[in-house]
């Protein structure tokens, strides 16, 4: 049988959709990691506590988080840690957050610890969650400090068993992965793509070596020095004051002043859900995908073109054999045999990378199946998000636009 150009094309793609799948595991795989509260030394006998008389303080922005806000402030009040403090601060919420948080500082037993910072106007030049981030450092009394988002749970010894883990292994910042709640269909869809994207330009195995200049962290958990961080700047560097991408650029800045930083597996201490149904996390992926991406536009422009050749069109193969099964076939042209082959190669690698993903992220194995669907909105998403930043029409969040990562107006909306 002769090799023609269609069938030629076939087995570069297949073998091609075949590697790309097998290096992508490669790249994702944290090797011998294991979970932080399972790890030699992670954990310590009950009542345990860090020597000497180290401080925390956590720092938790939060604007418009009526949701969430009792959940993540409850939790972090009942830590077994000795010596820390909870300064949340309320940046201009016009929700019920005020009232709750309220609520919780004359109930709680352990209210004596909350702080709670309201914030009225966000400065130019700023974005939003580095400036509450730096005003709660600003407040700051402790050696430490932990970053800490609003949709967050902490188990009663994340934090004692994070600062140990620190201490011990001479850290500056130490990020956790977290347990990601996804109880509604989209979130089992798009996390897993999701987690991919991130994997893929951020491999676990470079962000944790001094020798790679990769950096990333996880803003759900950031535990920091509090003297390296004032050493350079924090938040209030001209770098960061207006950055979407607060941890992974707050990471940046460490590593490449030579402080040490680890990224780690903490699924066990922290949990969180991110986003509430399908157009939440369209508009909280939209505003992350381009800024995020590690080669700029050229990179994003072959992740548009990769999306669909990568992850959507493999699942049409099967289909291609199946219609041309009991058609007349031309000795060049591509036989059901050779696509049912084609399909093999191809969809083996990857939904096996697809049900390795759901198993880590908690999600069952069927949802493999809805890779294309992942795929097709990544690519919405993604285009979209493209467009905004480079036509200037900016990406809203928390009802603030930013054009190009940078604030459009002081309390500036958009209504796409």
């Amino acid at each position: 049988m002769r090799m023609s150009w269609s069938r030629l094309l076939l087995w570069v793609f297949a073998s091609c959709v075949a590697g790309f799948y097998t290096i992508l595991w490669f790249r994702s795989n944290p090797g011998d990691e294991h979970p932080l509260s399972t790890a030699t030394g992670g954990t310590t006998r009950a009542g345990a506590r860090p020597r000497g008389k180290t401080s925390v303080s956590i720092i938790v922005p939060a604007r418009n988080e009526e949701r969430n806000i009792r959940r993540v402030i409850t939790s972090l009040l009942e830590q077994d840690f000795g010596n820390y403090e909870v300064i949340v601060v309320d940046d201009a919420s016009t929700d019920a957050t005020p009232r709750i948080l309220d609520d919780i500082a004359r109930t709680h037993p352990h209210a004596n610890r909350l702080y709670v910072l309201r914030l009225r106007d966000l400065p130019p030049g700023w974005a939003g969650k580095p400036h509450a981030l730096q005003a709660g450092a600003k407040e700051a009394q402790g050696d430490w400090l932990l970053f800490t988002d609003a949709d967050t749970w902490h188990a009663p010894n994340a934090l004692r068993i994070a600062v140990e883990t620190a201490t011990r292994d001479c850290l500056d910042m130490l990020s956790l992965g977290t347990t990601q709640e996804l109880p509604d269909f989209w979130g089992k869809v798009l996390m897993p793509m999701a987690y991919m994207g991130i994997t893929m330009q951020y491999p676990p195995k470079q962000v944790n070596d001094p020798n790679s200049k990769l950096a990333l962290a996880n803003g759900q958990f950031i535990l920091l020095r509090r003297s390296v961080y004032e050493l350079l700047g924090g938040y209030a560097r001209p770098d960061l004051r207006d950055t979407l991408l607060d941890d992974r650029d707050l990471a940046r800045v460490f590593k490449d002043n030579g402080y040490r930083l680890r990224l780690v597996d903490g699924r066990g201490l922290v949990r969180v859900r991110m986003y509430q149904g399908f157009r939440d996390a369209w508009r909280g992926w939209r505003k992350n995908v381009f800024l995020g991406s590690r080669g700029g536009l050229p990179f994003v422009s072959l992740q548009l073109l990769g999306l669909p050749l990568f992850i959507v069109f493999p699942f049409f193969l099967p289909l291609l054999a199946l219609l041309r099964r009991g058609k007349r076939e031309t000795p060049r042209a591509v036989t059901p045999a050779e696509l049912t082959a084609a399909s093999v190669l191809s969809l083996g690698p990857l939904l096996a990378y697809r049900v390795w993903v759901n198993k880590n992220l908690g999600v069952p194995w069927y949802y493999a199946l809805t890779q294309p669907l992942a795929g097709a909105v990544f690519e919405g998403i993604l285009a979209q998000s493209t467009w905004r930043i480079l036509t200037g029409k900016g990406v809203d969040w928390r009802g603030r636009a930013y054009y190009n990562g940078h604030k459009a107006g002081k309390g500036e909306s958009l209504h796409p």
